[in-house]
């Protein structure tokens, strides 16, 4: 059993996307300060904090209620990522890379969320 959320590979895994992220989104236009930069930013950050705070609740039902939280924010990201690609933001090949990469993500976070469900 872990004793802290850093311990989790899925959190791991989360919170180094975020870091990708946060350095692909580096020299977007600053046009997008107040959109794709900033709702990309929050949405890949929110899953290795929603999976923070799920693992420190301590019922079944409310750790689930944030892996399910987090799992939404994955969903997020990879959308603002195609975008971001379909507007010429974001080279395809890294686009690709990390939409897989979240995409991992989720099926981690789907095994999780079975779990506190069964």
């Amino acid at each position: 059993m872990y004793t802290s959320f850093t311990e989790m590979p899925v959190w791991q895994k989360a919170h180094q996307l975020s870091i990708e992220i946060f350095k692909i989104t580096a020299n977007l236009p600053r046009s997008e300060d107040y959109g794709l930069t900033s709702q990309i930013r929050r949405s890949s950050n929110s899953v290795p904090a929603c999976i923070a705070e799920g693992f420190g609740r301590s019922t079944k039902k409310d750790k689930a209620n944030f892996y399910i939280i987090a799992r939404g924010s994955s969903y997020e990201t990879q959308n603002h990522l195609l975008y971001g690609r379909k507007v010429g933001y974001f080279d395809e090949l890294i686009m690709e890379k990390l939409f897989s990469e979240y995409s991992d993500l989720i099926y981690e976070l789907n095994k999780i969320i079975n779990a506190f469900t069964r």
